[in-house]
């Protein structure tokens, strides 16, 4: 594909506008429509960045013959019946994480995905940071294995808010969100599938019906653990931080930061073309569908990580 590629997206929330932000540095894409929930609040966004077409129904947009592939960043509970709207409609797609909130709806797009051979891919943008990038390299040139990770996911949410601090319409979830980038990073980074898993939680919230602290702890087959602490009672910093405990050095990422175990900073500034994982995600969304290939992070490379989520969920519910 040498032409431009045309882009709909659907959710001009916080999210939505990383995106915007990410995809005016890529040469060949044009975002041609925008979706929101409320029209004058996305036609503001879509006259800031250029966008022509705006919209409050998704199959609007996916009616328009023009665009190649869509980009939702949408509330989690619709992520899943989207993505299967956009191959049905022909068009490629590239969920924001969680690429669904229940494995059966995974399972859904996974097996649609498979049979349209369209790029499908999911937002876990810890693949894509440069920081982890780094990591990964070293692992792969096999410099470093991980034997331990410890991961800290703290926010303050004590009230349905995005992550500009404006009131959302949907609730986030600790174990299908948040959880969700780590336990994809620790088996991608570990290059070992997750044999173990454990959860516990906190008390669920009376009014957002959610557990606001969680604890997991996972193993790899080929014998890496990791644990993983969850809070949106953690009233600052804010933020996930990841140590990386290997046979050859220790290595702190604090979002696109990376230090040593002693606290040095290691330059990541020339591991990717940007220090933006987002940008660097789409990216890689574009240029499989050029290419023709599947991109990292496709919905069959991530799926493993939803078999994970649910067993865990079992596991809480249990409780």
């Amino acid at each position: 594909m040498s032409k431009t590629i045309k882009v709909a997206l659907a959710g001009a929330g916080a999210f939505g506008i990383k995106h915007l932000d990410g995809i005016k540095n890529i040469d060949g894409v044009e975002v041609v429509s925008l979706v929101g929930r409320r029209f004058d609040q996305t036609k503001e966004v879509a006259d800031k960045y250029g966008i022509k077409h705006v919209a409050t129904d998704l199959a609007e947009s996916l009616a328009l013959p023009e665009v190649d592939a869509v980009i939702l960043c949408t509330p989690t509970q619709m992520h899943a019946e989207q993505a299967i709207a956009c191959m049905k409609a022909g068009k490629h797609v590239q969920v924001e994480i969680p690429l669904a909130d229940a494995l059966k709806d995974a399972q859904e797009v996974a097996e649609l995905q498979k049979q349209t051979g369209l790029v499908a891919m999911v937002g876990h943008t810890r693949r894509f940071n440069p920081s982890h990038q780094w990591v990964h390299k070293k692992i792969e040139a096999g410099e470093f294995n991980i034997q331990q990770m410890d991961v800290q996911t703290y926010f303050f949410r004590r009230t349905n808010m995005n992550a500009l601090g404006q009131a959302r319409s949907w609730t986030d979830h600790l174990l299908w969100h948040h959880a969700a980038h780590t336990v994809d990073l620790f088996a991608y980074q570990a290059g070992s599938p997750i044999v173990k898993a454990n959860a516990v939680q906190g008390p669920i919230h009376k009014d957002l019906g959610i557990a606001m602290d969680m604890s997991i702890q996972l193993k790899a087959a080929n014998g890496a653990i990791c644990t993983l602490s969850l809070s949106f009672n953690n009233d600052g910093p804010l933020g996930t931080f990841f140590r990386y405990i290997g046979d050859t050095g220790t290595y702190l990422a604090r979002y696109d930061d990376l230090y040593t175990g002693k606290d040095e900073k290691i330059d990541v500034s020339q591991v990717d073309v940007s220090m933006n994982g987002i940008e660097l995600q789409d990216r890689e969304f574009f240029a499989a569908i050029r290419e023709g290939r599947e991109p990292n992070s496709s919905v069959q490379l991530v799926f493993n990580c939803y078999k994970v989520l649910h067993d865990l969920e079992q596991q809480l519910s249990a409780d």
